[in-house]
């Protein structure tokens, strides 16, 4: 008995010795885009964490977004819940993205006392331009109905306006 506790005991502790350790940061970065909406007409950042360490309860994330358009950055809070192993941070509407163009994203994690447990930078690039997205919505209301003001009598317009941005 003796001979099979002892070399399982050892395998046991190496085996531990190999997990990976995660660090002090509770977030990491896995995803990060721009959706452009083309039927409602808006495009918005998303940026997806996941949880690599327990967080206090209490805690929140704010993020602050570049606004392409050009003013006062875009900002968000979200609770993080314990339970919760996916963070997905969702923009407000924005307008005027460029295609290939860096865009700013800091993300900050905040314990409960206010105290910063993890600041993230990075930038958001797209590979096509807004000028793609309609200048109004091609749909309203909660059934997607025709947006009455670009289909006309229930016609498709022979051409969309498109977005435009200042140059």
């Amino acid at each position: 008995m003796k001979n099979v506790v002892l070399p399982a005991l050892v395998a046991a502790v190496m085996l531990a010795g190999c997990q990976r350790e995660t660090g002090p940061d509770p977030l990491k970065l896995t995803g990060k885009m721009f959706v452009f909406n083309y039927r409602l007409a808006y495009a918005t950042y998303t940026i997806t964490l996941q949880k690599t360490e327990p967080v206090p309860d209490g805690s929140v994330v704010m993020a602050t977004f570049e606004n392409p358009a050009g003013g006062e950055p875009l900002t968000l809070t979200r609770k993080l819940f314990p339970k919760l192993d996916k963070v997905v941070l969702e923009s407000p509407d924005i307008t005027c993205v460029r295609k290939e163009r860096p865009y700013a994203v800091t993300i900050e994690i905040k314990g409960p006392d206010g105290a910063t447990l993890q600041k993230l930078e990075t930038t958001v690039i797209s590979d096509i331009d807004q000028s793609v997205m309609p200048a109004r919505p091609l749909v309203v209301g909660p059934a997607y109905e025709k947006n009455p003001e670009v289909f006309r009598n229930g016609l498709a317009p022979t051409r969309f306006d498109m977005a435009a941005c200042p140059a």
